[in-house]
């Protein structure tokens, strides 16, 4: 286990070559080329694993390590690509840790960070789907604090809000809005939200949830429901 004052270390020390490296070229260092080894030497262990679940897991376990690293960049960093970064903020959403994910989401969409070759996805396109995906996992699991995952996904909405993608993507970000919203126990943003998702992908699956909110509404004398 990595001692508080190494881990420290590895923090600073990250920090100092991110602010030195310049934004846009590839991210250089002692730090970055040992946790790039690191992320190749956990990567191969992911990759004898067949289980999916077992592969989440597996990531829980290995994400840790990283954190010094991915803290110092984030304190100090000018924007340097960085694969090792970026893989951190996918694996994040991979195990349900969204608000964490998306610190570092803030910062690759502010200085324009790409996803690393293996993704054939844009930024700003991978974080609005990986969001939507676990949230709509979450929402109905025990144990969920809904008003955190409701602010986390308001928080994902307006960081890619004006990012380009695909309609099918930004309508699975909406329709989990919608859900979240509904299961905070507030009808009326949730039925705006799974209206915008049908809007834009009318196969998202949300008609039969329009029409029972509708008529809860209208029932409740809230909302005309035309």
């Amino acid at each position: 286990m990595t001692s508080p004052a190494r881990k420290h270390f590895q923090k600073m020390t990250a920090a100092k070559a991110a602010g030195k490296a310049q934004a846009a070229r590839p991210q250089t260092g002692d730090q970055y080329e040992l946790f790039a080894a690191a992320l190749w030497e956990a990567r191969r262990t992911l990759k004898g694993i067949k289980s999916v679940e077992a592969k989440v897991e597996k990531k829980r376990e290995l994400l840790p390590q990283f954190a010094p690293y991915v803290e110092g960049v984030l304190q100090a960093g000018n924007g340097a690509q960085d694969d090792v970064l970026m893989t951190c903020m996918i694996w994040c959403f991979d195990i349900g840790e969204l608000a964490a994910g998306l610190d570092i989401a803030e910062y690759a969409l502010e200085h324009g960070l790409n996803t690393p070759d293996q993704y054939d996805r844009d930024t700003a396109s991978l974080v609005t789907e990986q969001i939507a995906d676990e949230a709509l996992k979450l929402i109905d699991a025990k144990g969920t604090d809904l008003e955190e995952l409701l602010r986390t996904l308001l928080r994902a909405y307006a960081l890619t809000e004006e990012a380009d993608m695909h309609d099918q993507i930004r309508a699975k970000l909406h329709k989990a809005i919608g859900y979240a919203w509904r299961a905070f126990g507030e009808p009326e943003p949730a039925l705006d939200n799974l209206r915008r998702a049908l809007a834009l992908n009318d196969r998202v699956g949300v008609k039969k949830d329009i029409e029972k909110l509708e008529r809860e509404l209208k029932n409740a004398g809230g909302q005309d429901s035309t």
